[in-house]
C-alpha cells in the first residue's frame, strides 16, 4: 500500500533527518511509531502525504511512485491524516461543517454526508455535536473532531499523529474501539506506550535517521 525506497530527507538548515530509510505498510497492517521528539515521526507522515520531498528516494503509494504536487491527489482521498495539532485540521465555523467537507468534495450529497456526520459523530462519543463552533470546543473535543473528520472519509489507510493528545481516558476507549473494530491499516506515531499496546500489532522505532522493528 505504502512504501519508502532508500529515503534521505534533511531540514532546510542541512540538518540530516533520514539516511537512507526503507519503510513500507500493507493492507491490514496496524502499525505503532515511536521516537524521540525531533527523529522524524512527522516528517514521515508528512513525506508520505506529499506535504514535504524528500531529497532522494523514492515514495511509492498504492503501487505508484509518487513525486509530483498532481500524484498526492489520488494519495490524500485515499489516506487518511491526522495533523498533531487539531487547529490545522479543522478551519470551518461548525463541527458539521468541518466533518462533512471530506465526503461533499468526494462527491457525497449533501443528505449522504448528514448521515456521515451523525454516524461519525456516534461513534466517537461525539453524537449531538453537530452545531458546536468549531473553536469554543475544548482541546480534547477538537482532537476528536478532527479525528471525525478523517473518519469521514472512509479512508483505505489512517496515518495518525499523537491522536490520543488531549483525550481522556473514556474517549481514549471509544477511539481505541472505532480502529479496532472498523479500520484496517493505520500507522500511529504516538508517545503513548499503553494505547499502542492495545492498537498496533507491531511497533518501529525510528531513532538517530533509522527505522527498525522493536
Amino acid at each position: 500500500m505504502i512504501e519508502l525506497k532508500d529515503i534521505r530527507f534533511s531540514h532546510h538548515h542541512g540538518k540530516a533527518i533520514y539516511e537512507g530509510i526503507n519503510f513500507a505498510i500493507n493492507a491490514g497492517d496496524r502499525i505503532g511509531l515511536i521516537g524521540p521528539n525531533g527523529s522524524g515521526k512527522t516528517t514521515l507522515m508528512h513525506l508520505i502525504m506529499g506535504l514535504l520531498r524528500p531529497s532522494s528516494g523514492e515514495i511509492r503509494v498504492f503501487g505508484k511512485p509518487r513525486a509530483a504536487e498532481e500524484d498526492f491527489k489520488e494519495v490524500r482521498r485515499r489516506v487518511g491524516f491526522v495533523f498533531q495539532d487539531s487547529d490545522d485540521q479543522l478551519f470551518c465555523p461548525t463541527v458539521r461543517e468541518d466533518i462533512s467537507f471530506g465526503p461533499l468534495n468526494l462527491g457525497r450529497t449533501h443528505a449522504e454526508a448528514e448521515v456521515i456526520v451523525k454516524e461519525t459523530l456516534g461513534a466517537l462519543g461525539l453524537a449531538g455535536f453537530e452545531d458546536e463552533v468549531t473553536h469554543h470546543l475544548s482541546a480534547g473535543e477538537k482532537r476528536l473532531v478532527a479525528l471525525a473528520t478523517v473518519v469521514a472519509m472512509r479512508p483505505e489507510c489512517y496515518l495518525l499523529d499523537e491522536p490520543t493528545d488531549g483525550l481522556d481516558e473514556e474517549h481514549t476507549a471509544l477511539f481505541l474501539r472505532y480502529l479496532r473494530e472498523s479500520a484496517s491499516t493505520y500507522l500511529i506515531a504516538s508517545h503513548d506506550r499503553e494505547f499502542l499496546k492495545a492498537a498496533v500489532d507491531k511497533v518501529y522505532m525510528l531513532k538517530g535517521g533509522r527505522i527498525g522493528a522493536v
